[in-house]
């Protein structure tokens, strides 16, 4: 057998593995990081990546069809066709593009990969099986890195017609039909992709409204565009399974009615990848079904860390790209610790929801102020035909710091970098009313909702 020795392993190549590795090579040290997919993981390879690009060629698609009557900015089109094939190659482009350049990030760290499903022997040691045998890894250090999966529903066991999001991902053909079974941020950017390929789609979520973690009149501009776009929405309802001869069976108010369905997506949450390498030889103590971690993402068994989606809530590859590195940091002798005051939270849907800090119902220790400003009033959004949605500020009444920020409108995802330094940096409401934004922008929006809050709106 092979053996190998190294001062960290990081097992797990998604964001937080990847960027903990490769700002560990940075930092000079001895690193082996080991995936048996291509590097990139879930996020790279069969998440964020390829699902954005679908919704881009989905939005292309949506608008020309749009045109196809006559519009009334002055523009008719006719003929557009869509090859769901060419749409996923040109997808699956991309994600070899960022494969490669991983790859080459790592090679230009000094970070070793290795292809191969690890199993832990113990808390220094794993056995790889790659293609050429086996390999065992030694190191002083451990990075679990092993992400999350979809859940299963027992009633709807993937394979087949029963689809998760991956392979959604995947499809060559647009369904004539489509049930969605969960109307989480999953569920809601496929389905709303899938809507406007050419898909009749059914949203099925167990709670009383989709995008259900969020308040009522963040996720309204939301269902009302559901709306619009054609797809029936079934709140309070349960997908009971596969009904005889296609389709799915749905309770709603203790009645079953059958839901025409092509295909059955199945986007219901995610579990973090635990099982499978032998985790349990680690006797580690857990939080549910998550690895427990402290401020600095250190585990009960010293030299024995985790990062990411197997650490729990919340599961974004931002949160775990930061972990990771401040893991490497940390085997690199620095202090560090997680310090962060807030983590953004994207929704892709259409339009898109942006959530940073507290929403209005969790600043409850303080008394707050809160104000909104909507796009039908913003310049900008009327000169883009995207007028729903709005911007949204929870500051506290004593001193106006800013605790949390929300926004709903087209193309509101390029704004969250600018909410979250906001609360990071501890920014008054005076500091945003303050400061010149240019106009015509949405982000002008930003600056209305701040100006309201101290009552010197001036565009409503």
């Amino acid at each position: 057998m092979n053996k190998l020795s190294c001062k960290l392993l990081v097992i797990g190549a998604g964001p937080g593995g990847y960027v903990c590795a490769i700002r560990a090579g940075q930092l000079g040290i001895d690193t082996i990081v080991v995936d048996p997919q291509k590097p990139g993981g879930t996020c790279l390879n069969v998440g964020c990546i390829p699902s954005k690009a679908l919704i881009h060629a989905a939005d292309e698609y949506y608008k020309l069809r749009s045109l196809e009557n006559g519009h009334s900015i002055g523009i008719s089109a006719s003929g557009a066709e869509i090859d769901l094939g060419k749409t996923t190659a040109w997808k699956d482009g991309i994600v070899q593009r960022l494969n490669t350049g991983v790859a080459g990030l790592f090679r230009k760290a000094k970070v070793k990969l290795i292809e191969g499903e690890a199993k832990i022997l113990d808390g220094k040691t794993v056995v790889v099986d790659t293609a050429d045998g086996p390999v065992q890894i030694s190191a002083e250090n451990v990075v679990i890195a092993t992400g999350s999966a979809p859940v299963e529903l027992p009633s709807l066991p993937f394979g087949g017609d029963i689809l998760s999001s991956t392979e959604a991902l995947s499809l060559k053909t647009v369904p004539d039909s489509l049930a969605v079974v969960g109307g989480g941020y999953i569920g809601l950017e496929l389905g709303i992709a899938f809507q406007k390929l050419g898909s009749q789609v059914t949203v099925i979520e167990a709670a009383s409204q989709v995008l259900p973690i969020y308040d009522a009149e963040l996720v309204r501009p939301v269902s009302q565009r559901l709306g619009h776009l054609g797809i029936r929405l079934m709140t309070n309802a349960k997908a009971k399974g596969r009904a005889q001869g296609g389709g799915l069976v749905v309770e709603v108010d203790g009645k079953e009615e059958t839901v025409q369905a092509e295909r059955i997506l199945v986007t219901v949450g995610r579990r973090p990848r635990t099982q499978g390498f032998d985790l349990e030889r680690l006797s580690l103590t857990m939080d549910g079904k998550f690895i427990k971690i402290d401020g600095s993402c250190r585990t009960s068994m010293r030299g024995v860390f985790a990062i990411g989606d197997v650490t729990g809530e919340p599961m974004l590859a931002h949160r775990a790209m930061a972990q990771g590195e401040m893991v490497a940091e940390i085997v690199a002798g620095h202090k560090r610790d997680w310090d962060k005051r807030c983590i953004p939270a994207v929704c892709f849907t259409d339009p898109e929801l942006v959530s940073v800090g507290a929403l209005p119902e969790d600043a409850t220790d303080v008394e707050t102020i809160v104000s909104t400003f909507p796009f039908e009033a913003n310049g900008r959004a009327m000169t883009t035909e995207r007028e729903d949605g709005f911007v949204r500020i929870v500051a506290r009444k004593d001193n106006h710091i800013i605790l949390g920020i929300q926004a709903v409108g087209a193309g509101i995802s390029e704004m969250s970098a600018t909410f979250a330094l906001a609360i990071e940096a501890g920014l008054r409401l005076e500091d945003i009313a303050g400061t010149i934004h240019a106009h015509p922008t949405q982000s002008e929006a930003f600056q209305e909702a701040a100006l309201r809050s101290l009552g010197q709106a001036l565009h409503i």
